[in-house]
């Protein structure tokens, strides 16, 4: 499939997002076409992000030469940018009501103040009650980019406050390409690296470039694939935890050590000096929200997990319909191919449904041991328990 290249600044990181880069193009140029409020909607991994940083550039800037400002926006440090990305399991009514404070400041230097709310689906209703008036009635020079995996995320009130745009599904080749042009990694890597990610960019550069990650994926899903009894049950969903902790651990210890020490040199405490008890409230705050990032970091490696195993019996069910492209997990077809003999289809169904089930639980604070326990249970017996 051929990609249309965008312009190097602000689309260039942009991939697979033609219209919608154009018809944002055209909205940051015309005022008759710009709305105050925007939904951007896609799957993970499809550049929502992006493409909103993209859209804020060149809102902000004074024109398509003006490449000082809009690597600014896209770096997240232009003064008429506020950006909003949650590390906690939601976005907060403190969190909603300081960038609603912000919206009404007029621009600094740029031509639009720009507020981009990637997590917006993490909004409970209360919170999300916080931003109806703001969008609404928002100062002629603010612009709302709103961004979820679907309009279904979101409160009727605010999708009828804001236009709405669903960004396509890339295809892996795409993916694939763009992860050799971005980490030099070996095609076949790559284009592995994009399938098991199911064409999530972030997802599967991180495969691509880290072989631990790569290892961790296989051994999760071959062992849920070979579970045979009850007993595996606990020992394999208590590894499966494990590995998501341990995950988690892995990508968050350099950060918080870093906003740690930073936050030292900030208050003028040299490197292993005492810390006085004027600023342990401010490093016990820092610490607190630390914990809420691991703990949503958790959350979100095992979700991946989820998502990674409702590909597998995805390609199981497949295989029962007697189709074999598309499987996503072709390194595994042996132990696919005996699976799909075993079951039947109405047993895949039942994974795949209890896998979504527990998706939502998880989402809910249930407790992770206990979720894919029950899970696992299902997988192995066939029925519900």
């Amino acid at each position: 499939m051929t990609v249309t290249a965008a312009p190097a600044l602000p689309w260039g990181d942009v991939l697979g997002q033609h219209e919608a880069v154009e018809t944002l193009r055209r909205a940051a140029s015309d005022p008759q076409q710009l709305a105050h409020g925007w939904l951007l909607t896609g799957p993970p991994g499809s550049g929502r992000s992006t493409l909103a940083l993209a859209f804020a550039a060149a809102l902000i800037a004074e024109g398509d030469d003006d490449t000082a400002t809009m690597s600014q926006v896209i770096a997240g440090t232009h003064p008429d940018l506020t950006r909003l990305r949650t590390e906690g399991v939601i976005i907060t009514i403190k969190q909603a009501r300081e960038i609603v404070e912000r919206s009404y400041y007029a621009p600094s230097v740029g031509r639009h103040r720009v507020i981009v709310v990637e997590d917006a689906d993490r909004m409970t209703e209360r919170t999300s009650n916080v931003l109806l008036k703001a969008l609404e009635e928002p100062p002629e020079h603010t612009v709302w980019v709103l961004c979820a995996p679907s309009e279904a995320d979101l409160l009727p009130t605010i999708r009828s406050r804001v236009r709405s745009m669903r960004l396509r599904e890339l295809e892996i080749d795409d993916v694939a390409r763009l992860l050799v042009e971005r980490t030099g990694a070996d095609p076949s890597v790559a284009e592995q690296a994009a399938r098991h990610a199911q064409r999530h960019i972030g997802m599967a550069q991180r495969l691509a470039t880290d072989e631990s990650s790569r290892r961790r994926r296989d051994e999760t899903l071959r062992d849920v694939l070979h579970v045979r009894g009850i007993g595996d049950v606990v020992e394999v969903a208590g590894r499966i935890v494990q590995a998501a902790n341990d995950d988690a651990k892995a990508l968050t210890a350099e950060r918080d050590e870093a906003e740690r020490a930073s936050l030292l040199r900030t208050v003028g405490v040299a490197e292993g000096g005492k810390v006085p008890p004027a600023v342990r409230s401010q490093i016990n705050a820092l610490k607190d929200e630390q914990e809420r990032r691991a703990k949503r970091s958790v959350r979100d490696g095992l979700d991946r997990v989820l998502t990674d195993l409702q590909s597998l019996y995805r390609d199981v069910l497949l295989l029962q319909l007697g189709r074999e492209t598309g499987i996503i997990n072709l390194e595994m077809l042996d132990g696919l191919r005996a699976t799909a003999d075993a079951w039947t289809p109405r047993r895949t169904l039942l994974a795949l449904d209890d896998i979504a089930t527990t998706r939502a639980a998880l989402a809910h604070n249930v407790q992770p041991a206990l979720a894919l326990e029950s899970l696992l249970v299902t997988i192995v017996s066939g029925r519900k328990p």
